[in-house]
């Protein structure tokens, strides 16, 4: 089995804190995601997740005018510069300090950053084309000027269009106007007059007015005017007796509620501001005449953008991880997503693997789509927190467990609960199996030693059966319906064989309490985690144990906050709480309450990889070892609350319960680090984990984006189609290869004659033929040439099939994907076929004769109406007799 499993994506949380951004082509939105950053296309319904990772929270991100550079900044300074087309990780660079706004010049050349109570401006990283001379610059980021005059933090900052000026607001109450390089006769300006924190300040589309709200609901509008005391008689420009002055006060009176974000579109001239309620606003400027008034949400917006055109607007919501992207001229949602709000307890592939199930403590059950990575629907008929979650074999009906003592059937064609089972006493249910045939659903409680058993037809309880002395941690069901596993808390696991006249149990004896239980797909062997971290292994038909492996030095790493103990000496606390098999049963996949996962060779019991589930430091659990800088007398420092410092009142509310790790009252500053779930797709090309950050997947089938191998100085776009037209076919698509650039590509592909399909695929290097039969597959999807797709098909399957057999390990993906479209196409053939079937058979059974002057009429009406057929024209006979037959008599 393969197990370079890469991240791949990350569902589950769309927005966690700091700015959002549109791209310049407005087509797609940027959210940070915890310590990574999450591209939302809004055109095409999709959504990916950049490979990178912080190590810490991002505070703010902001990208390049050409929308090339995306330069992102955590929490403690710590930036990375992307590139965004390619997804790869440029540049690391520290700002030495917490950054509170950043943006880059209209122009590109520069941007400001705001580090506390100063502006530092940098020269932005330039490329060949774009710097003067076409010369690269060493040094990526080179400081041009520091600005120190605020006496609080800068909020945000704005440049105006020709990139000479910038605004910036800040918590001190004002908001100032700076220049980027000395000017004759500017001076630096402030903007004062506010009673609270200035949230933004904006140039208008000519220059000539700047807005500027504050954090109370106030709009101030300053106009350059002439100063009061100027004299009457003033000559010249007078520019000594010119000030910016407050020429209009609107307010937006919000009862209760202050502004917590703001943006301006200077095209449109219109002014959208969220408040802490979940109410925005949409006001035209200068006239402040307000366009809509909609509440989006229960809590703080806490960030808003718009996009160039004006059109869409995009909202965040961190305190329940909300992202919404609203057209405000149609009044329509162009996106509507929401995360979970507690932690998730248990994920499920579909049995197609297109879908992922998700349930938390919040009661919300989510299905995610796996292509797009949006979530299709969201269930909210539970009303406490949903434990587990598992699909029929068959059909599209999900089942989930939960603790208000309840389990639920769905139907995920429909999307309802068409079915739900309780058991007579009030219990909360903590583990669930149903049968591969979807006819019975067994659910462990904590609440009872007894495993409860109902008919789904008729959601009638048809058993319960008993045998354990502790709460039933886990069930499983075998894949072949035969047997049915449970794991408890009193040290055993049962096989029961509930469909037997006589059930009765077979014991198997543990160490410890048992955690989770797993069958292999074949039916033949079950694994085992104990709270003592170890992972065993036993036969089904003898009740014996195969193997075993200690997991408590490998799950172990991390050490929290409130630790005593390094992470190396906590084994004895560390134990796997989630275990699966792959799809070829070779191998199992094991979590916890650790920032790792392991995944084991059955056979062996070797450790084949560790996966490490984040590097965020802002999660606690996911340091190897803590800062002795960071202990002081009252104890680690990110264990004090700072909470009752916070300006606000509503800030300063604390309404965490002590020792809560998970519901409401849990705390919400540092969330441990662990992982509840795990699931492997069924093509085991893939697998998920539910963690603290959200659901991460991982992939065999990563996307190539760029491969420098074998590429030298005089493989270009220009050579590849200088080579292509000297009809060099096979080089010039090696080249076009060796770049990877799609459209290059495929203009070589369709370019090559069909004569010599069969020449360039025979003398292929075999290192490109993944490649060449993923892109051919894709084509087969997305090109009307059907037959000129086929050839090519056939050309490498039958020039290239014996070396596909022997690598097919490292082919599946892509054979798949070659399956799928020869399907795709003979199905459309057929149906094709079908609909002329019955024409067909109609001119097969006339007469030869008439069959004949059928087919003639057929031609002769076509050249008609081509225009070829200049004899016949209204029925006319020029004299040849060809007239009588056409039907015009």
């Amino acid at each position: 089995m393969k197990t370079d499993f890469q991240f791949s994506n990350l569902l589950g949380t769309v927005y966690s804190r700091g700015n959002l951004l549109f791209t310049p082509d407005g087509t797609c939105l940027l959210s940070p995601v915890g310590n990574r950053v999450s591209i939302f296309d809004l055109v095409n319904s999709k959504s990916y997740t950049l490979p990178f990772a912080h190590r810490r929270n991002i505070a703010r991100l902001a990208l390049n005018p050409r929308g090339n550079l995306l330069l992102s900044v955590d929490e403690d300074g710590h930036a990375i510069l992307t590139n965004v087309p390619r997804r790869i990780a440029l540049y690391h660079f520290s700002f030495q300090g917490e950054v509170t706004a950043l943006a880059f010049a209209p122009s590109g050349r520069h941007f400001a950053v705001g580090i506390g109570r100063r502006i530092e401006i940098w020269h932005t990283p330039s490329t060949p084309d774009v710097a003067e001379g076409g010369d690269l610059e060493f040094a990526p980021f080179v400081r041009h000027r520091t600005l120190t005059s605020h006496f609080d933090n800068v909020q945000s900052i704005e440049w105006s269009r020709d990139s000479r000026f910038f605004l910036s607001a800040s918590k001190d109450l004002t908001a100032r106007i700076w220049s980027v390089d000395p000017e004759e006769g500017f001076v630096p300006t402030t903007l004062g007059g506010h009673r609270q924190a200035v949230m933004g300040a904006w140039f208008s589309k000519d220059q000539e007015i700047i807005y500027t709200v504050s954090k109370d609901g106030a709009l101030f509008e300053w106009k350059y005017v002439l100063r009061p005391d100027a004299p009457e008689d003033l000559e010249g420009d007078g520019d000594e007796y010119m000030q910016w002055r407050i020429a209009e006060r609107h307010f937006f009176l919000q009862d209760n509620a202050h502004v917590t974000c703001a943006g301006f579109h200077a095209e449109s001239n219109l002014l959208v501001t969220g408040f802490s309620n979940g109410i925005f606003t949409i006001h035209e400027l200068p006239e402040f005449s307000q366009i809509q008034n909609l509440n989006i949400s229960q809590n703080d917006i806490d960030y808003v953008a718009i996009n160039k055109t004006g059109e869409w607007l995009a909202f965040g919501a961190s305190k329940l991880g909300q992202l919404l992207v609203w057209e405000w001229q149609s009044e329509s949602y162009i996106l509507k997503q929401q995360g979970h709000f507690d932690t998730m307890n248990t994920i499920a592939y579909s049995p197609e693997g297109q879908r992922i199930i998700t349930a938390a403590d919040d009661g919300k059950i989510k299905v995610w789509d796996v292509n797009t990575g949006f979530c299709i629907v969201t269930f909210t008929e539970h009303t406490s927190g949903v434990t587990a979650c598992e699909f029929a074999k068959r059909g599209n009906v999900l089942f989930t467990a939960s603790l208000d003592g309840s389990i639920r059937a769905w139907d995920l064609i429909r999307y309802r609960n068409f079915r739900t089972f309780t058991a007579p006493s009030r219990l909360s249910f903590s583990s669930l199996a149903v049968d591969p045939s979807g006819e019975v659903v067994c659910a462990g409680s904590i609440d009872s030693f007894d495993i409860h058993i109902w008919s789904v037809q008729t959601g009638q309880m048809l058993d319960r059966l008993s045998g354990h002395e502790g709460p039933v941690s886990s069930l499983a069901f075998a894949p072949d319906g035969s047997t049915l596993v449970s794991g408890s808390w009193d040290h055993t696991v049962r096989l029961w064989n509930i469909f037997a006249r006589t059930q009765t149990s077979e014991p198997l004896q543990l160490m410890a309490d048992v955690l989770r239980v797993a069958f292999r797909p074949d039916s033949k062997q079950v694994a085992v985690t104990t709270l003592d971290g170890q992972l065993t292994f036993w036969s089904v038909s003898d009740a014996s144990q195969e193997g075993g492996v200690d997991a408590r030095r490998d799950v172990s790493g991390g050490r929290k906050l409130s630790d005593r103990r390094t992470a190396a000496n906590v084994t004895g606390t560390k134990s796997f709480t989630t275990v699966k098999y792959s799809a070829d049963g070779s191998c199992v996949l094991a979590g916890g309450n650790s920032k790792y996962m392991c995944l084991y060779d059955v056979q062996s019991g070797v450790l084949m990889k560790k996966f490490a589930v984040s590097v965020n430091l802002s999660l606690d659990g996911t340091q190897e070892f803590l800062n002795s800088k960071l202990l002081t007398e009252a104890g680690p420092r990110g264990l004090i609350d700072d909470q009752g410092e916070a300006s606000d009142r509503e800030d300063r509310r604390d309404n965490t319960l002590p020792g809560a790790q998970r519901g409401e009252g849990a705390r919400r500053t540092r969330p441990q680090i662990r992982v509840p779930d795990v699931a492997f797709s069924p093509t085991g090309r893939a697998f998920c984990a539910a963690s603290t950050e959200g659901l991460l997947i991982y992939s065999l089938d990563a996307v190539f984006q760029f491969d420098p191998f074998d590429l030298d100085i005089t493989v270009t776009p220009a050579t590849t189609l200088s080579t292509l037209a000297q009809k060099d076919y096979l080089t010039a698509l090696v080249m076009a290869f060796r770049l990877n650039e799609r459209n290059l590509v495929r203009r070589v592909y369709e370019a090559t004659p069909v004569s010599d399909i069969p020449l360039v695929v025979k003398a292929m290097p075999a290192v490109y033929l993944g490649r060449l039969l993923r892109f051919v597959a894709i084509q087969a999807d997305e090109s009307p040439h059907l037959e000129f797709n086929l050839m090519w098909i056939e050309a490498l399957l039958s020039k290239h099939g014996r070396w596909m057999k022997d690598n097919k390990g490292g082919l599946e993906a892509e054979l798949r994907s070659v399956e799928k479209a020869v399907r795709r196409i003979q199905a459309e053939l057929a149906r094709l076929a079908d609909e002329n079937i019955y024409r067909i058979e109609y001119l097969l059974a006339q007469p030869v004769e008439k069959r004949e002057k059928t087919l003639q009429l057929d031609f002769g009406v076509k050249e008609i109406e081509n225009g070829v057929d200049e004899e016949m024209v209204d029925g006319e006979d020029n004299g040849d007799g060809d007239g009588e037959w056409m039907g015009f008599d």
